[in-house]
């Protein structure tokens, strides 16, 4: 399967750092400050692979009336010093890196997120000097996932045509971004429902990072 495409694309959270539970766990416990009726699994539902600020409606939804002006910026601050104080990479992750390398197989980064926060994630986890100059995030692009600016971006930034890219993914949001590019998805399916991801047109799916390694080695 490997062998048909000539560069790896990555989403981050959730594919590279495991972020997702730390800035899930900020979000539901500032949701509930402002008045939602939310618990951290709700919120994990609900919000990820979701870029926050574009969620404002829903956010409003849930508390019944507008969001207080500083709330996002007091997120994203509170955002990122729990991110700089416990993210991890990904189980596994390491060694998919090493095999992308030695395929001589370019890789990028092609994120919801904004890059100040990768730069918190990446950064703590040292893969930000494994992975630039190509990371590439939401603050980039004029839409962020499902649509597929991001990794239209990063495809053209590495020279190689959409078609020819493997996206890993671990949601069904950024699956449709993948598959919306003309790009090959494969799901990273440790925290998610793999039905999910198949559902949203992952080609296949996969627990463990290490068979993602074994494919990249041959």
């Amino acid at each position: 399967m490997i062998g048909r495409f000539d560069a790896i694309l990555f989403d981050c959270d959730g594919v590279l750092v495991d972020s997702e539970p730390v800035t899930c766990a900020v979000l539901g416990l500032m949701l509930r400050e402002i008045g939602a009726d939310i618990t951290d699994e709700q919120t994990i539902e609900r919000f990820v692979g979701k870029t926050v600020r574009e969620e404002t409606a829903a956010i409003e939804a849930l508390i019944g009336g507008p969001i207080p002006a500083h709330w996002y910026p007091d997120f994203l601050r509170r955002r990122d010093a729990a991110l700089a104080d416990s993210v991890v990479a990904v189980a596994g992750i390491e060694s998919v890196l090493d095999a992308a390398r030695h395929a001589r197989l370019p890789h990028a980064v092609a994120s919801g997120a904004d890059r100040g926060k990768m730069r918190v994630t990446l950064g703590r986890t040292g893969l930000l000097e494994r992975l630039q100059p190509h990371v590439y995030g939401s603050d980039q692009v004029e839409r962020s996932k499902p649509h597929p600016d991001v990794y239209l971006l990063a495809a053209r930034s590495l020279g190689v045509p959409p078609a020819r890219c493997l996206i890993v993914e671990d949601t069904p949001t950024g699956t449709r971004a993948g598959v919306a590019a003309g790009a090959t998805v494969v799901g990273y399916c440790a925290r998610n429902d793999p039905r999910g991801l198949l559902a949203a047109g992952a080609a296949m799916v996969f627990d463990d990072m290490t068979r993602l390694a074994a494919l990249l080695r041959g």
